[in-house]
């Protein structure tokens, strides 16, 4: 069930993907992450095993540990690992859990196994994995199961409000440009806004990096259930943001405003601002602004 609003339930529901791609998802048949906020995975996983039943043997070896309740977060994060949620929109690369999520787990749980002479899993490290506000990742805050309150990651709709991911607003001008230095900058018309992304109609690239964006239909990706900034499917917007890799984000810091002319007049000026700015630090410095990474 998918909420319109900012509270998201990923649960990717079999006829929701086409039957030329059904065989990318499979259904959840490790026992220990049933209880999980998506039904849904794909193999091979983040620990590069090839089928389920391998995963079950692997994860089991923690079933000890989880009985300690060393940390809430530690099941969710292993789950994570072992049984990604594979959705519409990430068939091709499952979603990964959020650095935070791993250090929290981490942070309770090594300090009891270190009383066993064991310490954190290499293949389970957190530097590896996406920060919440620079890449696409998934943490128990950001999910919620509707169907039942004994869940330990259910939130209840009735709380799910504006207030519980209230965006956070950003004042555009040419000293936030400058700073942010975004990697895009387009105006786009809204076609759709899903789960985790927003499908846009580009009307005109006023800035791109590595990631080449055609005068067409393009996907963003949001980085949480939070879908900060917001979008109106039908509306135009002059959208600034970051990429990752092949993706276009909207991540914090990006910025969704309804198109005026006159501000793609001034993204114009800035940007030449910003060009100017970086031939300034290479005559003083004599080496290359460094472009930054997002």
């Amino acid at each position: 069930m998918f909420s319109h609003d900012v509270c998201i339930t990923f649960l990717a529901i079999a006829w929701l993907i086409p039957h030329s791609q059904a065989a990318a998802c499979e259904p959840i048949r490790i026992p220990l992450c049933r209880s999980m906020p998506w039904n849904m995975t794909k193999m091979p996983n983040h620990l590069h095993h090839s089928t389920q039943a391998n995963a079950v043997l692997a994860i089991e070896q923690f079933e000890g540990l989880l009985g300690t309740g060393c940390s809430p977060d530690l099941l969710f994060f292993l789950c994570a690992m072992y049984a990604p949620i594979c959705t519409i929109d990430f068939q091709h690369e499952p979603i990964k859990p959020c650095k935070s999520v791993c250090e929290r787990a981490r942070g309770g749980c090594e300090p009891v196994m270190r009383r066993y002479n064991h310490t954190w899993p290499e293949s389970l490290a957190c530097q590896e994995l996406p920060v919440y506000d620079r890449g696409v990742c998934i943490s128990p805050e950001a999910i919620v199961k509707a169907e039942s309150p004994d869940n330990p990651y259910y939130q209840d709709p009735a709380r799910c409000s504006p207030d519980r991911c209230r965006c956070k607003t950003v004042r555009l001008g040419l000293k936030t440009y400058l700073k942010n230095n975004y990697n895009y900058v387009i105006r786009a018309r809204v076609r759709m806004v899903r789960s985790l992304s927003a499908v846009v109609e580009v009307r005109e690239v006023l800035k791109a990096s590595l990631v080449h964006i055609p005068r067409d239909t393009v996907t963003l990706y949001y980085s949480s259930a939070c879908l900060c900034p917001p979008l109106s499917p039908g509306d135009d917007y002059l959208i600034m943001g970051y990429e990752n890799e092949e993706r276009l984000l909207l991540i914090e810091g990006s910025v969704a405003q309804k198109w005026k002319d006159r501000m793609g007049r001034k993204v114009k000026r800035w940007d030449q601002a910003l060009k100017d700015q970086s031939r300034v630090g290479v005559g003083r410095g004599g080496g290359g602004a460094k472009r930054s990474r997002h």
